[in-house]
């Protein structure tokens, strides 16, 4: 494969493997570390909206890195494992690769070195689907850290408003008696 053909369909495969590991990468952070708040969790539903509030924190933050650094750093591991391996055995190329991953990703410890296996496996397994990756479906996948955003938004402003927002509703009907 040629330079303007790995320009055309694995630069949109990272931009999609990215997009995919940003957004699982703050789910799974949100259930394994909560309380970036510094939450006391003693009950199953303080877990649950620890989850909830955790997730749209962490993705704000990690997405845009696994999407610059990771991308970047994903191509260079592609890039310096093929070059090796081919003049090795073609066989070891993923392994080098997932080597490349492991040392680019140990950066920030256990937390981009499990963005980094996450990256690696995604990637792995769009690329075993031999499927030629778009443009469209890269920029298309961009939806899909903005829609998990959204719905963890969506569900602490409706857990707010039943909160708080009930309220204002009482209060606004109370006023409007005193009339």
């Amino acid at each position: 494969m040629d330079l303007a053909e790995k320009k055309q369909h694995v630069l949109p495969r990272k931009l999609l493997t990215a997009s995919l590991t940003g957004s699982l990468f703050a789910v799974l952070l949100g259930f394994f570390v909560q309380g970036p708040f510094g939450d006391d969790i003693n009950s199953i539903k303080e877990y649950l909206w620890s989850i909830t509030r955790a997730v749209p924190f962490y993705l704000m933050y990690s997405f845009p890195v696994i999407f610059v650094y990771g991308t970047i750093t994903s191509i260079i591991s592609d890039f310096l494992s093929g070059l090796i391996a081919k003049n090795w055995l073609r066989r070891t190329e993923p392994y080098l690769s997932f080597v490349f991953h492991i040392l680019f990703g140990s950066i920030l410890q256990w937390v981009s070195l499990s963005a980094a296996i996450l990256y690696f496996t995604i990637d792995s397994i769009l690329r075993k689907k031999k499927s030629r990756y778009k443009w469209r479906q890269a920029f298309m996948s961009l939806a899909i850290p903005l829609l998990v955003w959204i719905f963890f938004m969506g569900i602490i402003w409706i857990m707010d408003f039943f909160k708080d927002g009930a309220d204002y509703f009482v209060y606004s009907f109370f006023q409007e008696e005193k009339k």
